[in-house]
């Protein structure tokens, strides 16, 4: 564990994950690391928790997801509505070029460790703490 590196203080963490065993893994990661979680099914779920709960600071989700929105096109939707929010990418079929990923996110491949999620959450919350 890298509790040593991680801010003091977490935030809230939405995780976006179609699969319900895959989710609540990631769900448990992200409050094992001292994040609070929310989690959302899919990319309209997650943009319906997003417009719900201001205080979100970090978005986790997969990237191949069904409906009309992969995690891709949720990132550039957060990027544009939600400039503040950091994005965190995964997934364990599609690694995403590097322009694919909005500025400043970071993607983590599947099946990704503890310390794989906790090494991406305290590099995105570089990003808000300098």
């Amino acid at each position: 564990m890298h509790s040593q590196t991680m801010p003091p203080s977490g935030g809230l963490v939405l995780v976006v994950e179609d699969e319900p065993l895959i989710r609540l893994n990631a769900v448990q990661m992200m409050e094992d690391a001292g994040y609070t979680a929310l989690e959302a099914h899919d990319a309209a779920d997650a943009v319906r928790v997003l417009e719900a709960r201001p205080d979100i600071r970090i978005v986790f989700t997969d990237i191949e997801m069904p409906g009309s929105m992969n995690g891709l096109r949720l990132a550039a939707c957060i990027r544009d509505r939600w400039p503040p929010i950091e994005i965190i990418l995964t997934s364990g079929a599609v690694i995403p070029s590097a322009s694919a990923i909005p500025d400043g996110g970071v993607f983590v491949p599947k099946p990704y460790s503890q310390g794989q999620v906790e090494d991406a959450l305290y590099q995105v919350a570089q990003l808000d703490h300098p």
